[in-house]
């Protein structure tokens, strides 16, 4: 399962809020509840994310083995 826990950590480590999200760095509503639900996002998202942030994409996604069952 991927999530983005790391996401929103690197947010917090950087001072950055959800306002800030929209109104500063203008993501969308939509995109912001994706991230929130760990909807699917595309890779063009996460380089954009990647470059806006000055990280790596494993500052923004975590992968976790599914487990028995949960499929």
């Amino acid at each position: 399962m991927i999530t983005f826990k790391p996401f929103w950590r690197t947010l917090a480590a950087k001072n950055i809020t959800t306002y800030d999200l929209i109104h500063h760095y203008g993501m969308s509503r939509g995109m912001l509840d994706n991230l929130k639900h760990n909807r699917s996002i595309t890779l063009r998202t996460l380089n954009d994310l990647c470059n806006t942030f000055d990280c790596i994409p494993s500052d923004i996604i975590e992968y976790t083995k599914d487990t028995e069952g949960s499929q």
